[in-house]
């Protein structure tokens, strides 16, 4: 099975992390080397790191990052002093629930350590989260490509790759499965305006594995859905409430209504950590907005007139009822509901 060797945007070092710049790709593949918790916080803020498993796992070892300064410099006290770390940590992207279940999962982490040698022990439970998600995104994939039919002609929006998570993939963990399977034919990538994370990040890393792929501006799906045909959209997610409604990258919604009136099926694709039972619908999830600076310029040159304003919402709510499937580790829930949610846990 295809290793994504090539594709590492996380890496433990040891006594720090080390995180691949994503927002220099394709031109430029350079590493930040991060030993303070407050650097990794910036990191996640500021897209160095992005795709929220990847986000998740980040945060795990910022955690262990904290620990050790916390330790070193208030042995008696470390528990209290490192919760302040701890909350910028937990606010820096609001809509990626993997960012929290990570956070909270190492609070009690350090609550559980043993006071001879905690930061082993913190440390431990990180490379867990990250070892734990490459399983999960292998298993998803295995999943996501056993639903193909042979010749599948498949769409993917954002990134949701190797880049995206720990390594392998989630909704291009189906793709690199399916097609090492011989049951992909064609893929396309929207580009993903206003970062262009398709064109950027999704292509790039799947022309590292030799896997071709066709990108379209983002406003060409519905016409390639028609004239060209389409069997299945695969994306990944960043919140799934408990009712099956998905945030993921702005214009997912869209590509969900367009899959529906050309016939297309629509799979999301994301592991049960990014899961939020405790909102009822997608109406509860908060929905980041970043500066519409980033819509106004493109490639750091501005491209629209003085004067123009512009919304730029992050991410957007996909209803359960447009969603054909949600494969997770656990397995897949066809057409999700409250109940489908609810059996996973069961």
């Amino acid at each position: 099975m295809m290793t994504s060797e090539k594709v590492r945007a996380i890496e433990w070092s040891g006594d720090r992390l080390v995180l691949l710049d994503q927002r220099l790709l394709p031109e430029r593949t350079e590493y930040l080397f991060i030993d303070r918790c407050g650097d990794a916080t910036r990191a996640i803020r500021d897209m160095v790191v992005r795709g929220a498993p990847a986000i998740g796992i980040t945060a795990a070892y910022a955690v262990v990052l904290a620990a050790r300064a916390h330790i070193g410099d208030n042995p008696g006290q470390w528990r209290t002093s490192i919760d302040a770390d701890l909350r910028q940590l937990g606010d820096a992207r609001p809509t990626a629930v993997n960012l929290r279940w990570a956070v909270d999962r190492m609070r009690n982490t350090i609550a559980m350590a043993p006071d001879h040698d905690p930061l082993n022990f913190i440390e431990a439970e990180a490379k867990s989260i990250h070892q734990r998600d490459i399983a999960a995104n292998r298993r998803m994939g295995a999943l996501g490509a056993d639903l193909l039919d042979q010749d599948a002609s498949v769409m993917t929006h954002c990134n949701a790759g190797a880049l995206a998570t720990g390594g392998y993939g989630t909704a291009l963990g189906v793709i690199r499965a399916g097609f090492t399977a011989g049951k992909i034919k064609q893929i396309f990538a929207g580009e993903t305006r206003p970062w262009l994370q398709g064109a950027r990040l999704t292509a790039w890393e799947l022309l590292q594995d030799d896997i071709p792929v066709t990108l379209l501006p983002d406003s060409a799906a519905a016409h390639v859905m028609r004239r060209l045909g389409l069997d299945w959209v695969i994306v990944g997610a960043d919140r799934v409430a408990g009712n099956g409604d998905v945030a993921n990258k702005i214009g997912t919604y869209s590509l969900a209504v367009l899959a529906r009136q050309h016939g297309a099926r629509f799979m999301v694709v994301a592991p049960t950590s990014t899961i939020d039972r405790s909102l009822a619908n997608g109406d509860d999830i908060e929905l980041e907005q970043r500066d519409q600076q980033e819509v106004l310029s493109c490639g750091g040159r501005r491209v629209a007139p003085s004067g123009a304003c512009a919304i730029n919402a992050v991410f957007d709510v996909t209803p359960a009822e447009l969603i054909d499937c949600l494969v997770t580790e656990k397995g897949v829930v066809n057409a999700p509901d409250a109940a489908g949610i609810r059996a996973l846990f069961d």
